[in-house]
């Protein structure tokens, strides 16, 4: 009895000390959150005090700077386009409602309606693949309308399926990617003969690729052999004099490869890949000579940071008269950024020649239309001579550099987590150029009777020497009677592509405003209405300016790739891939930063 009394009177004791501990852990914690909200309350008022703020003085210095540098063309009258005072304004605003959204601590307004709209572009994406797997699984390339596939070789590179692998991962649509990896692992063999793209099968094959290895947990073997089996047949390409490789890659290797002539483009968008597959494999070999490509572009004559869109392979020299961000052209600057971040921001170099090709951009090639006053990118021709020709001509391929730029000017952090203090005066300028641009790749979109946007457009431009409309036919204004924007009868088809759409998400992420899902919504309703087949995926359109839009027989493996996959992440607000942590090739495929050792 006296034992019992004893056990109760010690056990109430130690409830009663689980108790006191447990309300004074629950104190300490509600004082440790209390405090840590009031700090961070505290740091976001000061930072939104530090947003209405506008760096006069370094921005002046930075156009002086700028404007000081010799001159390519020292004869000619250039854009020299700079950001307005009320950009800046409009800026500090777009900052302010970023903090505010982080003091108030709730998450983006209407998630469940946003979340409705992703699983919408999940079933287009299941859509698509259905469409392939039933006609054409296996295949290379599909054509909805005739419900047939074709190869590019003998027997096919996985160009489709390792192309969309990881979007089927990333939409959770398990049972599709089981289908796709376990065909590829059993049946794909790059032992055959045949000639490919070196850079379309390096960025769609190798990284989906490795793309799908990391996703998929980064223990799957046998994607990884696959990746490393094509990686050494394509490096092949590279055992030239100069390690310019030619366009094209033989898979069975025989001789030694030669190369005269390739597209600047093409050449200086192998180096995520390879060096990603060197960090994986060990193979160092893989990042040396895709490095080496590099170096030699670094030697090579430039234009104010601006490159010709074609390599001599022989001397290594950029050759060719024209400069553009369109085709040819565009994943170079791209590119440059990309590897500086991709290996954490420990290769300065190209940091260094990002930026001076971003100042020959703002110098020589963005300019402001007239009447709409559209922010855009246009072309020089002749630039081998002392005036070079201004061509108003902007691909709706450039329309990525408005997300480049965002991404440049962040390192990709949101703007709710930056103390505005920390942004130079030059990532405020690439901010709102990001900004305006995207802007003017949605009027592309707007203004058509589709929604959807042509491939490439004109705008109406004030010649310098004239001071009269260059390249203007009225009788092809998309919006009359002083719209700015000219669409060619051969310009006018549509290939899904997913450039503008890459913009939006960016862009989404970096400022958090909604008007970019929104912009982004407008053009998936525009695809459903007008590129979806019943039954039989998606198919590319011939005329997106005519109601209702004829067909092409082709749906390119970027749609499912690239366009659905960022419209997926646009409308996802689980911060799926974040841009702090990934970066994704130019084919949309996320890898993984890190650093080499």
């Amino acid at each position: 009895m006296r034992t019992r009394q004893l056990w109760r009177s010690l056990t109430g004791r130690r409830w009663r000390s689980v108790q006191l501990i447990a309300v004074l852990f629950s104190l300490g914690l509600y004082y440790f959150k209390f405090h840590a909200s009031q700090r961070s309350q505290s740091t976001t008022d000061l930072w939104l005090k530090q947003a209405d703020y506008i760096p006069e003085e370094e921005y002046d210095l930075l156009l002086l700077e700028r404007s000081s540098r010799p001159h390519a063309w020292p004869r000619h009258a250039w854009p020299h386009w700079r950001a307005s005072p009320e950009q800046q304004r409009e800026l500090n605003q777009v900052i302010k409602t970023a903090l505010q959204s982080r003091s108030h601590g709730a998450a983006a307004r209407g998630e469940e309606l946003w979340s409705m709209r992703r699983d919408q572009v999940k079933a287009a994406i299941k859509h698509s693949w259905d469409a392939y797997a039933r006609d054409a699984f296996g295949s290379d390339e599909y054509h909805p309308l005739s419900h047939r596939g074709e190869n590019m070789t003998q027997s096919g590179v996985g160009y489709f399926i390792a192309d969309v692998l990881d979007t089927l991962l990333l939409a959770g649509l398990t049972e599709e990617y089981t289908r796709g990896r376990n065909h590829l692992v059993s049946t794909l063999t790059f032992d055959q003969p045949g000639v490919v793209s070196l850079f379309e099968t390096t960025i769609r094959v190798l990284g989906g690729l490795l793309s799908a290895y990391y996703w998929s947990g980064e223990t799957d073997a046998e994607l990884l052999r696959l990746a490393d089996e094509l990686g050494g047949r394509l490096a092949w390409s590279f055992d030239t004099e100069n390690g310019i490789p030619p366009e094209m890659a033989v898979l069975r290797p025989t001789g030694k490869p030669f190369a005269s002539l390739s597209s600047t483009s093409e050449i200086t968008t192998l180096q995520l890949e390879f060096r990603y597959l060197a960090k994986l494999t060990g193979k160092l070999e893989y990042r040396d000579s895709v490095d080496r490509i590099m170096d030699a572009m670094f030697k090579a004559r430039k234009f104010d940071g601006l490159v010709p869109i074609f390599v001599n392979a022989k001397t290594a020299d950029f050759v060719n008269d024209t400069i553009r961000l369109g085709s040819r052209g565009d994943s170079y600057y791209e590119y440059l950024l990309k590897q500086h971040l991709q290996t954490r921001q420990s290769e300065p170099m190209l940091r260094s020649e990002y930026d001076a090709a971003m100042e020959g951009v703002k110098r020589y090639l963005v300019t402001v239309s007239p009447n709409q006053k559209l922010t855009y990118v246009g072309e020089l021709l002749q630039v081998g001579h002392e005036e070079p020709l201004f061509n108003p001509k902007m691909d709706h391929l450039v329309c990525f550099l408005a997300g480049n730029l965002a991404l440049g000017a962040t390192q990709g952090r949101a703007l709710s987590d930056i103390p505005p203090s920390q942004l130079s005066a030059r990532d405020r300028e690439d901010l709102i150029l990001a900004r305006e641009l995207a802007d003017t790749c949605m009027h592309m979109y707007n203004e058509t009777n589709t929604g959807l946007a042509p491939e490439l457009v004109y705008f109406r431009h004030n010649s310098a020497k004239t001071d009269s409309d260059a390249h203007f036919d009225i009788s092809d204004q998309l919006v009359h009677p002083d719209g700015d924007i000219l669409v060619r009868s051969g310009d006018r088809h549509s290939l899904l592509r997913p450039e503008t759409i890459e913009s939006l998400f960016v862009l989404w992420r970096i400022t958090g405003e909604e008007k970019w899902r929104e912009s982004g919504w407008r053009i998936f309703c525009s695809l459903e209405k007008w590129a979806r087949l019943p039954v039989d995926g998606f198919s590319s359109l011939r005329d997106v300016t005519t109601v209702p839009p004829p067909r092409d027989d082709k749906l390119e493996t970027f749609f499912v790739s690239e366009t659905l996959k960022y419209l997926y992440l646009l409308f996802d607000g689980s911060e799926t891939v974040p841009l702090t942590r990934y970066v994704f090739n130019t084919e949309a495929h996320p890898l993984p930063l890190f650093t080499w050792d």
